[in-house]
């Protein structure tokens, strides 16, 4: 049996342009056009959708979460892009963790796990 790996997620929404603006800004600075945002080898879709409504009513149900090397450096970048923190930066047993929050709802959550967590 073959473990599948993932490519890409699409995320639906209501507004492409303003959810493909943030994405942009906040995660890929550099990247510009239309079409699926490259997270790093993982693409980022996203698409008009008429079965979504403008804000995630369960966001909790899925979080896209980043694993960095340098949350300070990435931290900084979010906060100059200016998302809305969920649960500010903060130290646990394993790590470092930051819940942030997109215009439609949906969590993100940047991750520094501490060596040999």
């Amino acid at each position: 049996m073959t473990t599948l790996p993932p490519g890409s997620i699409l995320l639906g929404t209501t507004d492409p342009a303003k959810l493909r603006d943030w994405y942009r800004r906040a995660l890929a600075p550099e990247q510009e056009g239309e079409g699926a945002i490259n997270l790093g080898g993982f693409l980022l879709v996203i698409d008009q959708r008429d079965d979504v409504g403008p804000k995630n009513g369960e966001p909790g149900r899925m979080i896209l979460n980043f694993h960095v090397d340098d949350f300070d450096a990435v931290e900084r970048q979010l906060r100059a892009a200016g998302v809305e923190w969920l649960a500010p930066p903060e130290d646990r047993p394993s790590g470092r963790f930051g819940t942030f929050v997109d215009p439609d709802g949906n969590y993100l959550q940047i991750i520094q796990f501490k060596q040999g967590a």
